[in-house]
């Protein structure tokens, strides 16, 4: 039996009853096999305390401790009580038998109700894996604790070190759906004491021996690339979410993904083992979905790490679109000019009419104007000037933004119409191909075209390749289908912009025999 399908037995075993807790115990699960501690956030009554003892099954009849934490607690309910014989010899020190110190499994309800004493030494246990009984130091089994309650612990309390230990938050909410709910109402009382088959029971040698293991798994091009996608978004938004990720949790979160890749049969991480990060950086109810949004998001973005920079050929490709363009299409519209003393004019033939005295009775007559190039982009009037460059004081043109300019005659208004337009005339359009293009120049873009398509297809076999080697090790029973195409959707869609960069070299390649 492959260990992939010894884990998905085994939480098919723990998870029998559990309503809508399809991800909330493997993946607490999973932190036990890690040896990381797990915080269940949701409201009384939704089966936390239950979720904890069922992890416990799964292992090898482990010594547990559960304990409902309230202001009243004291450290001997909690740690042991104080030996009376040893306190007669003048030495504190603490029967720990059957209490945390002893336990390899912990269920701590209501945790952040716990007095600072508690807490204190709560800390030094699970970070050091030590107790303080009097002068000795004991090491302490506890290989997962899990706590529970419906608040995360408030700001300036002195918790964020202890908090920061639970690398593993999920959410616990009420049944949702209505079928479930009704089976639950329905059925006999959901019991902690279930039946595990020897042969996917967790033995204590055998969780030590995959601990090592689990460190030689590696963390994919592809994970680590989400990772900063993360980390770079979560520093981006970080005055409005206030999530602050230690490097301990990093690293933590990280030996998750490991464990996550090494019950799945792999030696290296994906996309499926990513997905898990949703659950070790919100910090507070208000940024839990947001936090959960932006993983995905990375995720779904990430697509897969190609051995080239998709970057890089995309920047190559614009560069060659603007060359291709440049030296091949005329970027603006080109007008017919005249340099008059270096500057650039456009000769305008402006035919007015005027009245010869009779009633109604009109001529014609056509003059010579040349306008200033620099002019058409502005709506200021000016004086057009004659063939030598001299200002005719009795016009006045304006352009209209258009393209077009108005003349007016000053001062004769009443015997000439004194309104015409002038277009200037183009000689090329914008986007016409140019005449005389340089050959041997449009042959060499042609081959660099060529070559950046053939990079591309190799980038695509690449990815359709590494794609189906993905589907194949697609499947994790710590992660949901629904969940997995999450992964999948920007897979697909990076190969489908592969598809239309190649789709695009063929356009560039056309304009070059436009």
């Amino acid at each position: 039996m492959s260990l992939q399908i010894r884990i998905k037995k085994l939480i098919d075993q723990i998870s029998v009853g559990m309503h809508e807790r399809e991800e909330i115990i493997p993946v607490a699960l999973l932190g036990a096999l890690t040896g990381q501690n797990t915080f269940l956030y949701g409201p009384p009554g939704t089966a936390k305390s239950l979720i904890s003892r069922r992890i416990a099954k799964a292992f090898d009849n482990p010594p547990y401790f559960e304990y409902l934490m309230n202001r009243f607690s004291t450290p001997e309910e909690v740690f042991g009580p104080v030996s009376i014989k040893a306190l007669k010899e003048d030495q504190y020190i603490r029967k720990t038998e059957n209490y945390l110190p002893k336990a390899e499994f912990a269920f701590l309800d209501e945790i952040w109700k716990s007095s600072p004493a508690i807490l204190n030494s709560l800390l030094t246990l699970i970070n050091e894996g030590i107790f303080k009984n009097g002068q000795e130091l004991e090491k302490t089994p506890l290989k997962t604790l899990i706590a529970a309650s419906n608040e995360t612990p408030e700001e300036n309390q002195g918790l964020d070190a202890l908090y920061d230990r639970f690398i593993i938050r999920l959410m616990v909410g009420p049944i949702e759906i209505k079928e479930n709910f009704e089976s639950l109402i329905s059925s006999k009382p959901t019991l902690a004491e279930i039946k595990v088959a020897d042969e996917v029971v967790i033995k204590n040698n055998e969780w030590a021996s995959w601990l090592k293991k689990i460190d030689t798994v590696e963390l994919s091009q592809d994970t680590l690339t989400i990772i900063h996608l993360i980390r770079k978004e979560l520093s981006e938004q970080f005055e409005e979410l206030g999530v602050y990720v230690s490097d301990r949790r990093w690293q933590k979160a990280a030996q998750l993904l490991k464990a996550s890749a090494f019950f799945n049969n792999r030696k290296v991480t994906n996309h499926s083992d990513t997905l898990l990060l949703r659950y070790c950086l919100w910090t507070k109810e208000a940024n839990r979905e947001e936090v959960e949004r932006i993983v995905n998001t990375a995720i779904e973005e990430s697509g897969f790490s190609p051995e080239v920079s998709l970057a890089e050929l995309d920047r190559k490709k614009d560069e060659l679109d603007k060359e291709i363009n440049v030296e091949v299409f005329y970027q603006n519209d080109v007008y017919e000019t005249h340099n008059i003393k270096g500057k650039d004019y456009y000769k305008a033939k402006i035919t007015f009419r005027y009245k010869t005295g009779y009633y109604n009775d009109y001529k014609e007559t056509t003059r010579t104007f040349y306008i200033p190039v620099s002019k058409m982009k502005s709506r200021e009037a000016f004086k057009p000037l004659d063939s030598n460059g001299n200002e005719l004081t009795g016009y006045t043109c304006t352009f209209d933004g258009q393209g077009s300019c108005d003349v007016k005659i000053t001062g004769l208004e009443g015997r000439y119409d004194s309104e015409a337009h002038f277009t200037p005339k183009i000689l090329c359009s914008k986007g016409q191909k140019k005449q005389n293009v340089n050959s041997r120049l449009i042959d060499a873009l042609k081959n660099e075209v060529k070559e950046l398509k053939q990079t591309l297809r190799i980038t695509l076999e690449l990815c359709e390749a590494k794609q189906s080697e993905y589907m194949a090790n697609l499947y994790s029973p710590f992660v949901s289908e629904q969940s997995c195409n999450i992964a999948l959707n920007g897979i697909n869609q990076q190969i489908s912009d592969l598809k239309l960069r190649i789709k695009d070299c063929d356009r560039l390649k056309g304009l070059c025999s436009a």
